[in-house]
């Protein structure tokens, strides 16, 4: 959970050395080297191994094992001081220990007619926006449960009548400082920037895809990447010079793409990310390819084919670099490195469709079309085990939702129920709370 680097006070050792720590690890190492022995009826596809088969350990880890507190009351004290450098704490422990204790309720949020959400983000510990199929930017108040729209950016091709397409918002990202809201505009072919926490309008970047934008990701707090349905891949540079000029009308700019590039053995480029680790940017395309670009030169380097070419729409990256790519029936774990599969993790739900992706430090969350959450720990290599009961993993269900049929060609029929699928969910900063959303919307 945590680590803290404790100096003592008196004497030579601090208050957390004692020596019968050694043997409870040693025999932690023994019971998990026992247990890793035995032969499972189907091997894995991937399994790794300790660095060394020694069981003793050098003295200088043992040391340094000695003068380690993993007391979270210690982390706390030491963060009191301001003393961040001898000090740290899993960003998943409170996620993971709320789902293996089955803590997560859910909250339903009714927005009526509206069609389905796409994307979503916290912009602080309170608030939400999505973006939806009937192309509009919302911000849900976590607190007072109230639900605005951000009016949509006009572009030039809406000014002058031309080459019009409302097809909905496919994605929402916010810069590292989180000073920036990237988003589409009301043309789907172009794309919104907004300042946070105001939600003002900064510009307008136009002309660079004649189809949907499907995805994008930002590279640092002034460069952006789309991807679009037309194959091609766009740079965009949000300048200093934007966020200073204020109005006391709000009013947006329009600016151009700095690159356009075509994604060369792509159909339809579905999800974008940011591999920071590696400088990075990998693009997967609709035709069962990934793709990987130089973030310096903005240069594709290469594509691989992936083992399946069946509804692969959803992409995240893990800090360490590895790639998750959301397939029909299971989600395929890449090494960046070699883009070589690492694992198939099944969905345990056949074709069920995995929809969204993400990781919360070693946990791989994904959405599903059946209206479920699955939880996959990376370091255990299997799913996540439920502390109340064993014998289950966690899954967390959405309620089902609500048709509203067309009054054109059904009549006389009530609101058919249906399982909606997650299309998105995202974590908030503390990963004590999940927003999930698809053609039916709920707070966990």
């Amino acid at each position: 959970m945590s680590k803290t680097r404790i100096k003592p006070v008196f004497g030579r050792s601090p208050s957390c050395s004692m020596s019968h720590r050694l043997e409870e690890r040693k025999n932690r190492i023994k019971a998990l080297k026992l247990e890793q022995s035995r032969k499972p009826d189907k091997p894995e596809d991937f399994i790794t191994y300790e660095d060394s088969d020694s069981e003793e350990e050098p003295v200088s880890v043992q040391k340094e094992i000695l003068n380690t507190s993993y007391n979270f009351v210690d982390y706390v004290r030491n963060r009191e001081i301001q003393n961040a450098k001898v000090s740290s704490v899993a960003s998943d422990y409170g996620s993971r220990h709320i789902l293996t204790h089955e803590m997560f309720k859910e909250t339903p949020i009714s927005l009526g007619n509206m069609n389905k959400v796409f994307c979503s983000q916290w912009l602080s510990d309170r608030q939400v926006v999505f973006g939806t199929k009937c192309n509009k930017l919302m911000v849900y108040d976590v607190a007072t449960h109230k639900i605005d729209q951000i009016p949509s950016l006009l572009s030039k091709r809406d000014l002058l009548g031309t080459e019009q397409q409302q097809c909905g918002i496919h994605s929402v990202q916010i810069n590292p400082s989180r000073t920036l809201l990237a988003t589409g505009a009301r043309n789907t072919c172009d794309i919104a920037i907004y300042r946070l926490p105001t939600l003002d309008p900064i510009c307008v970047g136009e002309n660079a895809h004649r189809d949907w934008v499907f995805d994008m990701c930002w590279l640092d707090d002034e460069f952006l990447v789309s991807g679009s349905r037309d194959t091609k891949m766009a740079l965009w540079r949000i300048t200093p010079d934007m966020l200073e000029s204020k109005q006391e009308v709000p009013r947006h700019r329009h600016i151009p793409a700095v690159s356009v590039k075509d994604c060369r053995n792509s159909q339809k480029v579905r999800a974008l990310t940011f591999n920071k680790r590696y400088e990075e940017i990998a693009a997967l395309s609709l035709n069962g390819y990934i793709h990987i670009w130089n973030a310096e030169t903005f240069k594709q380097k290469l594509s691989r084919k992936l083992p399946s070419s069946q509804e692969n729409v959803c992409l995240a990256v893990q800090d360490s670099g590895l790639y998750a790519i959301g397939c029909r029936s299971y989600t395929l774990l890449l090494d960046c490195r070699t883009l070589q599969a690492v694992k198939k993790v099944s969905s345990r739900y056949s074709g069920c469709g995995i929809r969204s992706a993400s990781f919360q430090g070693d946990v791989l969350t994904v959405g599903t079309g059946l209206g479920m959450l699955m939880f996959y720990d990376l370091k255990a290599g299997k799913y996540l085990e439920s502390s109340i009961n064993s014998s289950r993993t966690v899954v967390l269900k959405a309620s089902k939702g609500f048709v509203f049929p067309d009054e054109e060609y059904i009549d006389n029929i009530q609101n058919i129920k249906y399982v909606p699928a997650i299309y998105t969910h995202c974590y908030d900063s503390s990963g004590t709370r999940l927003f999930t959303a698809g053609a039916h919307y709920q707070l966990l």
